[in-house]
């Protein structure tokens, strides 16, 4: 019997007939309503229902795996103290790195000037020069240095870093440039033994015409222990909260805020008049005035969108800029971070976790 449309065969015998092909009866079905609202139904009541198979079990076996159930909990909770000591590392070694971190900054802002052997670079193989190559990049960097002054430290160095990483040059609005350029230096604090699990980040300005703080924070408030009503659901610490701080704006340079004028028609007289209104700019200082948290954590979908935004820019700024700023003023971690992502766009399995 053909597979084609339903008509006689090639050879014309009656009662032997063409049936539809697989692919035919699909597209028929499918543009059958009353197929499609019964298919959607039964879509829709599988839709977070547990498989079959558990239910046909017998009860004594779904005791044992219940057994298992509470070894798994307890398993969330003793990966709950892993954590927590992993926290107590990272403070200890963030004291290790400081030092360092302190003479970057150093460098950065010209408060010290590196030796001749802390400047020595051995580049890779493929970045080596002929000597000819050399002496002529020498002789131009001579000519620049000519023509310029002699800048100070490493000129508008976290600025750099910021526009060179896509998740903070979103938030780098053109007015912003001239503060940042004054940011020295940006550092992670831990919360101490003891005390809640949090982190901090300090953002050090030198003093500008813009606000009269040299420092401004952002705390970020981490829990690292099992929903009771979801244990299943851990999956290391996560960010619960952040609060920012009071940025003690100069008068009339506060960039977070804009004048508007809008023109208004009286009802009655047909008039019309311009009323000025101040609103809402966008600004990476923003950052620093975080939407609150209700205590219920009940919040809409663009706080909650606002505030999953901000939790990921704070975890990246831990735990990539701070740890290798250098990289990303250069452009060299921005390379190393597209290697985390193969060609489909999809994260590789060393997953960053919050």
């Amino acid at each position: 019997i053909s597979e084609d449309d339903g008509k006689e065969t090639s050879e014309g015998m009656p009662g032997f007939v063409r049936l539809p092909s697989a692919r035919q009866l699909t597209v028929q079905m499918m543009q059958n309503p009353q197929i499609l609202a019964a298919l959607q139904e039964r879509l829709d009541g599988l839709v977070g229902s547990p498989s079959g198979y558990m239910e046909s079990l017998p009860k004594v076996v779904k005791r044992r795996v219940n057994a298992l159930k509470n070894l798994q909990v307890k398993c969330a909770h003793i990966e709950a103290k892993f954590y927590e000591e992993v926290h107590e590392l990272e403070r200890k070694y963030a004291a290790l790195y400081q030092p360092l971190f302190d003479k970057r900054s150093d460098i950065v802002k010209a408060a010290y000037e590196p030796t001749e052997e802390e400047c020595e670079w051995k580049a890779d193989e493929e970045e080596e020069l002929t000597e000819e190559m050399k002496e002529k990049a020498k002789v131009e960097e001579e000519k620049k240095d000519e023509e310029k002054e002699d800048p100070k430290g490493v000129p508008e160095f976290w600025l750099t870093v910021f526009k060179n990483v896509d998740l903070l040059s979103d938030m780098v609005q053109e007015h912003d440039e001239p503060i940042l350029k004054q940011l020295q230096d940006v550092k992670v604090k831990f919360s101490d033994p003891g005390q809640p699990m949090s982190f901090s980040l300090e953002f050090n300005f030198e003093p500008n015409e813009f606000f009269t703080n040299t420092l401004l924070t952002k705390t970020y408030k981490m829990r690292s222990e099992p929903d009771e009503n979801d244990p299943f659901s851990f999956d290391g610490p996560e960010i619960m909260g952040c609060t920012g701080c009071t940025i003690d704006w100069t008068k009339g340079k506060n960039i977070t805020l804009k004048t508007i004028k809008k023109k208004q028609k009286h009802k009655g007289r047909g008039t019309v008049r311009t009323v000025t209104k101040t609103v809402p700019n966008d600004s990476f200082f923003n950052f620093f005035t975080p939407p609150d948290v209700p205590e219920s954590g009940d919040m809409d979908e663009d706080t909650e969108a606002v505030l999953a935004a901000d939790f990921e820019i704070g975890h990246f700024i831990r735990e990539r800029i701070v740890p290798r700023a250098v990289l990303y003023f250069t452009g060299e971690a921005i390379e190393d971070d597209d290697d985390d992502y193969d060609e489909e766009g999809e994260e590789a399995d060393d997953e960053v976790r919050p």
